[in-house]
């Protein structure tokens, strides 16, 4: 037997859809970007090789009035890895043929391997900061309307934690800090410091290491991650 619904009803039922829809929105812009159930959700992503590129160079390797064409956006909300990729030539003409380019794009271009990359290219690349690349050495970028000879801005990504003012708060640290990162896997177990805090006000809580770190950690099975305030701090963790 069907029951009908006068106009009253049909009235109420929309009215409590919608206050129910505008709660909820409401209540997720209360939190601060990245935060569920009222704490920071601390991710961790490996950060494979890949390249940052200035508008310049993007022309130079793709062709005049190129634009990097975004193909899937990362966790941070306004950056994304790019269709194209170019090989990266290291001084001995040996090659990794594929190297994501990330966007957008920077005021010039620099490259970031792990430890086993530069090893394959036979280049010897220092631990830097991103921006910090006074003194590295360069390499040969190659795309398919041309090549650029970088002098300098191959680097091996020093881990480090993007997070907002409220994540920094609830940790008890602040912009250029240092943190401990302990993820706890099977037989794996490790605990990485002098991961930098870099705090600005919108990035959700995440924490970047390379390839080489994500496989000693085994990361994909750990089963608790606790990033930690080194030297003191208010010692809060986030799972």
């Amino acid at each position: 037997m069907t029951q009908s619904l006068d106009n009253a009803q049909i009235e109420a039922l929309v009215r409590r859809a919608v206050r129910a829809i505008v709660n909820n929105d409401l209540s997720s812009a209360a939190q601060p970007p990245g935060w569920v159930d009222g704490k920071p959700n601390l991710r961790v992503s490996i950060s494979a090789r890949h390249v940052h590129l200035s508008d310049e160079h993007v022309e130079t390797l793709f062709g005049p009035g190129a634009t990097l064409t975004p193909m899937k956006g990362l966790y941070q909300d306004g950056f994304f890895a790019a269709e194209q990729t170019v090989m990266i030539v290291g001084p001995k003409k040996r090659m990794l043929p594929s190297v994501r380019v990330l966007g957008p794009t920077r005021p010039f271009s620099q490259v970031e391997l792990a430890f086993t990359d530069s090893i394959s290219l036979g280049l010897d690349i220092p631990i830097r900061h991103s921006g910090d690349i006074d003194g590295t050495p360069g390499c040969v970028m190659v795309g398919p309307a041309g090549t650029i000879q970088l002098d300098k801005g191959v680097i091996r990504a020093a881990r480090h934690v993007h997070m907002n003012q409220s994540d920094a708060q609830f940790y008890g640290v602040k912009k250029g800090d240092f943190m401990d990162l302990k993820i706890t896997s099977p037989q794996c177990t490790i605990t990485m410091s002098d991961v930098l805090v870099r705090a600005d006000e919108t990035s959700k809580l995440e924490v970047h290491i390379d390839t080489d770190e994500g496989n000693a950690c085994n990361l994909d099975s750990a089963t608790k991650i606790e990033l930690i305030p080194s030297g003191g701090g208010c010692g809060c963790k986030a799972h």
